[in-house]
């Protein structure tokens, strides 16, 4: 598929251009008393390779049971105080 196979360059021409802006942000960054690693790169590796999903595959998130399915009655979304 002519489709999938631009995607796919599409990807790793993405991939490599981040790896280049990556190894240039970890050599210029300016707090040498904090220094990047490509750690703090992660989450942008992981957005480039979900490029390759599907888009209907990236935009649905797994969805939790219902209550009547076994999912949770109650979701607390309110963060507890410090102790």
């Amino acid at each position: 598929m002519l489709d999938e196979q631009a995607r796919r360059q599409f990807i790793d021409e993405v991939w490599r251009r981040y790896e280049e802006v990556q190894q240039w942000a970890i050599a210029n960054w300016p707090d040498k008393e904090h220094p990047l690693s490509t750690s703090d790169f992660v989450e942008g590796r992981k957005e480039i390779l979900g490029l390759g999903l599907a888009r209907e595959a990236r935009l649905s998130a797994p969805a939790e049971a219902e209550p009547e399915q076994g999912g949770a009655q109650y979701i607390e979304v309110t963060p507890a105080p410090w102790p």
